[in-house]
C-alpha cells in the first residue's frame, strides 16, 4: 500500500485500546481518520487528541453488528473527505468460559460482533474501495485464538477462526485489484475489551454460566502495550503481510500445530490400507 499520508483510514472499535493505538500511529503518518465505536465519550476524547496533534478526525457512532450502521459509516467517510483507502475492520468484544456451560445468548452477541462486524464492514467498503480504483488495504482484527483454538475461549476462537478464513480468502479475490488485505492476530494485550464488552451484553448474561477467569500466567505471552500492536500493524501494512502478529512466542506455538496436521499424514495411517 501507497504511504499512509493524506490517505483516509476507518477504524472500528477506535475508542480505545488497539483502536485508538492505530488512531494514533496512523495520524503519526499523517492520515485522516474516521472514528466509529458505540462509546461517543469515547471517541471524541480520541479525537481531540488526534485534533490537538493536527491531525483531521471524523466520528461516527457505529454498532458494527447492524449492517445499516456500518454502511452510515461508508456514507459518512465518503461525504466528509470523498474516499477512503484503509478499513480497519477492528471493534470486538471478549467472551470467556467452557463451551459446555455457554448460553446462546452469548454466542449470538460474540459472532454479531466478532464475525458479522467483520463482514458488514467487507460488504459495506469492498464494493466502494473496487470501484474507487485506487488500490488500498483491509485490515481486519482476529487474534491468536483465531489460530490456535483455546480453551476458556471457545466461543470467542469460534469467532476469531472465522474471521481469518474469510480475511485469507478477501486477500485472494482482491489481490488483482491492488486492494492488499491483512489479518491482525495478537496474543495478550493490555486493554479493556472484557470490561468494555459487558455493557453491550445483556444483563442475564453477565456472570452467569462462566469460569472463573484464571489469571494472566494461564497464558502464554507476555502482556504488551496496544501502541506496540499498532506500530507492528503498520509495519504490516505497508508490506502487505497476509498475517500480523505480535508476539514471538506464536512461532513456536504455531509451529507445533502445524506439525500436528502434518503428522495426520504420517506413513502408519497414509494410504489407507484394508
Amino acid at each position: 500500500m501507497e504511504a499512509f499520508k493524506d490517505r483516509v483510514a476507518v477504524i472500528t472499535g477506535a475508542a480505545g485500546g488497539i483502536g485508538s493505538a492505530l488512531a494514533r500511529a496512523f495520524a503519526e503518518r499523517g492520515a485522516r481518520l474516521v472514528l466509529a465505536d458505540l462509546d461517543e465519550s469515547g471517541l471524541e476524547a480520541v479525537a481531540k487528541g488526534l485534533e490537538a496533534k493536527g491531525a483531521q478526525a471524523l466520528t461516527v457512532r457505529t454498532d458494527v453488528s447492524q449492517r445499516e450502521s456500518v454502511e452510515a459509516l461508508a456514507e459518512a467517510s465518503w461525504r466528509r473527505f470523498g474516499g477512503v483507502h484503509l478499513v480497519c475492520n477492528n471493534a470486538g468484544v471478549a467472551s470467556f468460559g467452557e463451551l459446555a456451560t455457554a448460553a446462546h445468548e452469548d454466542w449470538v452477541l460474540t459472532m454479531s460482533v466478532n464475525f458479522w462486524g467483520v463482514v458488514h464492514g467487507v460488504e459495506s467498503f469492498v464494493p466502494r474501495l473496487i470501484e474507487q480504483g485506487n488500490g488500498g488495504h483491509i485490515m481486519n482484527t482476529a487474534s491468536m485464538a483465531g489460530l490456535i483454538g483455546m480453551q476458556w475461549l471457545g466461543v470467542y476462537s469460534a469467532s476469531k477462526f472465522a474471521v481469518v478464513g474469510l480475511t485469507e480468502a478477501l486477500r485472494r479475490e482482491l489481490a488483482p485489484k491492488r486492494i492488499g488485505v491483512s489479518v491482525l492476530c495478537p496474543m495478550m494485550v493490555d486493554t479493556k475489551m472484557t470490561g468494555n464488552s459487558l455493557p453491550v451484553r445483556t444483563g442475564d448474561l453477565r456472570g452467569q454460566n462462566e469460569t472463573p477467569a484464571p489469571g494472566a500466567e494461564s497464558f502464554v505471552g507476555n502482556i504488551i502495550s496496544p501502541d506496540e500492536v499498532a506500530v507492528r500493524s503498520v509495519r504490516g501494512i505497508e508490506r502487505n503481510d497476509l498475517y500480523i502478529l505480535t508476539h514471538l512466542e506464536q512461532r513456536e506455538i504455531l509451529r507445533h500445530r502445524a506439525a500436528r496436521i502434518d503428522s495426520s499424514f504420517g506413513d502408519d495411517v497414509w494410504p489407507l490400507t484394508e
